[in-house]
């Protein structure tokens, strides 16, 4: 779908009631933005998980009437646990999270959407924005098996051409606490 300002949104069909997106690659607030956009132009109802520091604005109210999720990035609050507790209880129920947790660059991404998509049983969604060719969307759907290695790679060859609009931003598609994964694959924290 095309929209007046020159950017074009993808829906890989068919869409999940209950699912975890991961949102990559996230440079810049006009992800943000755009995200916005697209997911009304979408027409998909979602959550999405955002830094708490939002919610603490006069546009809060807004927020989280839009799907918005705060969370603490400064220490662990159990979000894990209770988003997958929601995607248990409700019958429609797609989250968005931003896997590096921020706009910087890191060398990893936090493993809490893999972690959710895993214990709750649910398909991960390939969200992506992509400033090269002024689309955004969800690309792909896919059922994560618990074999990290081979999920990664799997999420890195879908992500390897997409274009930041800060591309010095960008770090690799990995998880930066694998090995704590892999020692407990669906530990809630």
């Amino acid at each position: 779908m095309q929209w007046a300002i020159g950017w074009s949104t993808i829906l890989a069909r068919p869409v999940p009631a209950r699912c975890v997106i991961v949102f990559f690659p996230h440079t810049s607030n006009w992800d943000f933005v755009i995200g916005l956009l697209a997911k009304w132009v979408l027409g998909i109802h979602l959550r999405w998980v955002a830094k708490d520091s939002l919610f603490r604005t006069p546009l809060a109210p807004l927020f989280r009437r839009w799907g918005g999720i705060p969370v603490n990035r400064r220490q662990r609050s159990g979000l894990v646990g209770r988003l997958c507790e929601q995607l248990a209880v409700h019958d429609e129920f797609r989250v968005a999270i931003a896997p590096e947790g921020t706009r910087s660059r890191t060398e990893g991404w936090k493993s809490g959407f893999y972690r959710l998509a895993l214990a709750a049983r649910v398909p991960l969604g390939l969200a992506y924005i992509d400033y090269a060719r002024r689309e955004i969307g969800i690309g792909a759907w896919i059922a994560l098996t618990g074999d990290v290695e081979a999920d990664m790679a799997e999420i890195a060859r879908f992500y390897r051409d997409r274009t930041a609009r800060r591309p010095e931003r960008v770090g690799p598609v990995r998880l930066d606490d694998a090995g704590t994964l892999r020692e407990n694959e669906t530990g809630m924290s």
